[in-house]
């Protein structure tokens, strides 16, 4: 087996994501619509993707989206949820 792991993340792209493009964004302020983890991931990826498709186009696009395309955006949405202490968790009491 292959471990792909990264800096304690899932892979390279997730850690790296995360570092520079996500790590400081408070979610209270950007993704509002969010109820669940999963639901944050879904809106973190389509904040990041709607980013780079402001800035690149063409090959850069296409190499760029597929980057994000290894991203492990649940991991990401977990941390941040996490970070900011947005969910209850079934553990809290």
């Amino acid at each position: 087996m292959n471990d792909q792991t990264y800096n304690g993340w899932t892979n390279y792209a997730t850690w790296r994501v995360n570092l520079e493009m996500v790590d400081g964004l408070d979610p209270r302020e950007h993704f509002t619509g969010s109820k669940d983890v999963y639901e944050l991931a879904t809106e973190i990826e389509e904040y990041i993707k709607g980013y780079i498709d402001e800035f690149a186009s063409g090959m850069a696009l296409d190499y760029a989206l597929a980057f994000l395309d290894e991203v492990n955006w649940r991991e990401i949405a977990k941390y941040m949820a996490e970070a900011y202490e947005l969910f209850q968790t079934e553990d809290a009491a």
